[in-house]
């Protein structure tokens, strides 16, 4: 069984500047891990996708550091997980200093064990800065382009597109594209342009400066923390994974923070007991002013919005970078689907009513960690049991399901297995791909002769029968999805689109499958 997550026209070319090579489908602006993953999964998809950012290189400062593990499952299926492995690690106990001295430690990010069903258990830590490289290094792997240095400036849709101007460093010029998805960040140029209003709480005012520092005579064994007198704010140093850089946050209520390489210095220096010649180097400075809200619609017509343009979160949690990634891992399927295989355009409006509600939530998460100030993180926060059991896409038909058994709507687990002649293979194994899975459990009234189906665009799985392509030699399976016969429908991001029971499983198939695929594609399937 062939295991290829890249379609063979993957990586088209994308128009010139002048836009000599033709309309485009998607045009990305900004070059965040929101619009460097969608380009990815756009590009590994055979749509010819073209990511524009503003400034002339990649994001520079470490900025959000951690990847929950529902993204690592995200990375996995884009090809990007071995390179974030090897670039992260785990967070460091906490050590709170007082009076100069490493008063106390503890974990406040709590480890867990792997488990078959929940592969990556853990959040990894990965300076942003590292982590756009490696997202743009897959992208260029693929084939995909980023622009540097080329600003949005103006756009203007119609029934069949989006006319956008684009001013690089050779003037300005149109670009024609199906569709825009902005991924601008907080300060989406796009979002404004639109006329998008954002709602939210309100954080109560200040600001925080940001720093990546070099600095002597630090362990980096621990994520080190003081605390201002009089509860007034505090510092945090966090090592950075695998560099020998520290994250720097400095928040003291009573001063303004100055972003300067002698400001940075000189905060870190009073409100430590480290002194300024041991902070040796100063590469990257911000100022942060918390700020938490929801943008009041996703879509306008053929234009979008992702990651930080579509919600702004407080850092405490680590969910806003999180929940960018996993927008476009909802969008880029959806748009294959219609740009690629005819699905109807109705198809897209579930990005927001899948999205929306979630961030929502998020928000009201991260929010509330703002505010309590507590350092303590746990599996709440890995982002594992987002699902979609209320979205029009999804179709519980089973009449009694187990009580351990996933539900229509949730996240397909894992599960360690073996192919017929005892090789070791992973449901997820199967999964990666753009394509939908039909996994057949146990006694399935399934036959793939009868269902013929193009293996690149749904691939069937069977446990049961004769001729199985995934056996349970461990009883993984069985845990993770219960003992009954069942037929799940599997969309590409990795959430149960339906289940049914295993009588006229065929026809329940075919039936699901409609959703997701036009007529002349269905006319393989059914």
């Amino acid at each position: 069984m062939e295991l290829n997550s890249v379609k063979e026209d993957s990586g088209a070319a994308v128009p010139t500047p002048d836009g000599s090579a033709g309309e485009i489908d998607v045009l990305i602006a900004g070059a965040g891990p929101t619009g460097l993953a969608l380009a990815i999964d756009l590009t590994r998809r055979g749509l010819r996708a073209l990511v524009v950012e503003r400034q002339r290189t990649l994001s520079p400062g470490a900025r959000g550091t951690g990847h929950q593990p529902r993204s690592l499952e995200v990375y996995d299926d884009l090809g990007l997980l071995d390179a974030l492995l090897a670039a992260g690690g785990p967070y460091p106990e906490i050590g709170i200093w007082r009076d100069g001295r490493l008063a106390e430690s503890f974990l406040a990010i709590d480890r867990y064990e792997p488990t078959p069903a929940i592969p990556y258990a853990n959040i990894l830590m990965v300076p942003l800065f590292r982590a756009v490289e490696l997202f743009h290094d897959r992208l260029r792997e693929l084939g995909g382009e980023v622009r540097f240095g080329t600003e949005l400036t103006t756009f203007a849709q119609d029934m069949d597109g989006v006319t956008a101007t684009l001013r690089g460093p050779d003037g300005a010029h149109p670009v024609r594209a199906r569709h825009l998805v902005a991924a601008d960040g907080g300060r989406s140029t796009v979002r404004h342009a639109l006329g998008i209003t954002m709602s939210g709480p309100t954080l109560e005012e200040g600001a925080a400066l940001l720093a990546d520092v070099r600095i002597d005579g630090l362990d980096r064994d621990h994520w080190h923390r003081w605390i201002l007198p009089d509860k007034r704010g505090f510092v945090m140093l966090l090592p950075l994974a695998r560099t020998d850089v520290f994250q720097a946050f400095v928040i003291a209520r009573d001063e303004t923070p100055d972003p300067s390489e002698a400001g940075a210095r000189a905060a870190l220096a009073r409100h430590t007991h480290l002194a300024p010649e041991q902070i040796r180097d100063v590469l990257w400075t911000s100022v942060y002013r918390p700020r938490a809200a929801r943008a009041d619609t996703y879509r306008a017509g053929r234009v979008f919005l992702a990651g930080d343009a579509a919600h702004i979160h407080s850092p405490a949690g680590g969910q806003g970078l999180n929940t960018g990634v996993q927008d476009a891992y909802n969008l880029g399927w959806k748009l294959g689907q219609v740009l690629r295989h005819g699905a109807p355009d109705t198809l897209l409006d579930t990005y927001e009513a899948e999205r929306q509600p979630l961030a929502t939530r998020i928000l009201d998460t991260s929010t509330r960690l703002h505010r309590n100030r507590n350092w303590r993180r746990g599996r709440d926060l890995h982002q594992l049991g987002i699902g979609y059991r209320d979205s029009t896409l999804t179709r519980e038909l089973r009449p009694h399901i187990p009580e351990d058994a996933p539900h229509a709507g949730d996240r397909a687990p894992d599960a360690p297995c073996t192919t017929p002649d005892g090789s070791p293979l992973r449901l997820f194994d199967l999964l990666r791909g753009p394509h939908f899975t039909l996994l057949a459990l146990g006694d399935v009234d399934l036959d793939p002769a009868a269902l013929p189906v193009d293996p690149d665009l749904v691939r069937i799985v069977r446990t049961g029968g004769a001729a199985p392509d995934l056996v349970d030699a461990y009883g993984h399976l069985r845990d993770a999805y219960g003992p009954d016969p069942v037929l799940y429908l599997i969309r590409p991001d990795g959430y149960i689109a339906w289940a049914t029971p295993a009588e006229d499983a065929a026809a329940h198939a075919v039936e699901g499958l409609r959703s997701f695929f036009g007529e002349g594609a269905i006319g393989a399937v059914g």
